[in-house]
């Protein structure tokens, strides 16, 4: 099986690796320092969004006027705190990403978090060596997701077309940026029950076998059959 991609792009947050856990403690945590409860409400309104913008739906959260980006501060603090105690690939990105690497598929990352963030998350994930062709971040780029900035930087870099691109994403923001980009996009919600509009394809998980067939990518024999 060879894949029609010329490169294929990888969400971190919530897609690759399971660093909502993270920030759902750190921000379990800012509510309460601030005298409030953090709910799912407030998880689902904040999955995936910007600095700029987590900092302003923060202050409205909060009721802090003019506070955002303090909060987006403290709340860096307390994550990059709870990155460190570990962050557990979601289920299959292991699997497909060796595939994909297998296959001779560029492959890269496009996130909304900061360069810190991310280096870290991948590090303590053993992840930073090599596994991707490019690394690209909100801090290096105008406009992060939803805008398309980040997806057009990766796949520059890559030296693939957008519309010969695929990404994978698990929230509207990052579905939006990566289909603005002109790429096909995978859609692997980290809530299940969240609608996302304008993925070329839906899926429940990286290990969903949708995935890898729409990829044009052959998954390693896991050995269990018979």
């Amino acid at each position: 099986m060879a894949s029609s991609f010329e490169a294929i792009v990888f969400d971190n947050d919530g897609l690759l690796l399971d660093t909502e856990e993270a920030w759902t403690r750190a921000e379990t945590t800012l509510f309460e320092r601030h005298g409030d409860t953090f709910t799912q409400a407030h998880k689902r309104d904040l999955i995936g969004s910007s600095r700029a913008r987590s900092a302003v739906k923060l202050e409205r959260m909060l009721q802090l006027s003019g506070r955002g980006e303090a909060l987006m501060d403290e709340l860096h603090e307390l994550v990059m705190e709870e990155v460190v105690a570990g962050v557990p690939p979601r289920p299959g990105a292991l699997e497909l990403l060796q595939a994909v690497r297998a296959a001779g598929v560029p492959v890269g990352l496009a996130s909304n978090s900061s360069r810190e963030f991310v280096d870290l998350a991948l590090s303590v994930a053993q992840l930073a060596n090599g596994q991707f062709d490019v690394v690209v971040t909100a801090d290096d780029v105008d406009a992060p997701k939803p805008a398309p900035d980040l997806y057009v930087a990766a796949c520059a870099a890559l030296y693939a077309a957008p519309q010969r691109a695929a990404a994978l994403e698990d929230s509207p923001p990052g579905v939006a940026a990566a289909r603005a980009a002109g790429m096909y996009v995978i859609a692997v919600p980290y809530f299940p029950d969240t609608p996302i509009e304008g993925a070329s394809l839906t899926a429940s998980s990286l290990a969903d076998p949708s995935v890898a067939a729409a990829l044009g990518i052959a998954l390693a024999d896991r050995g269990d059959g018979i």
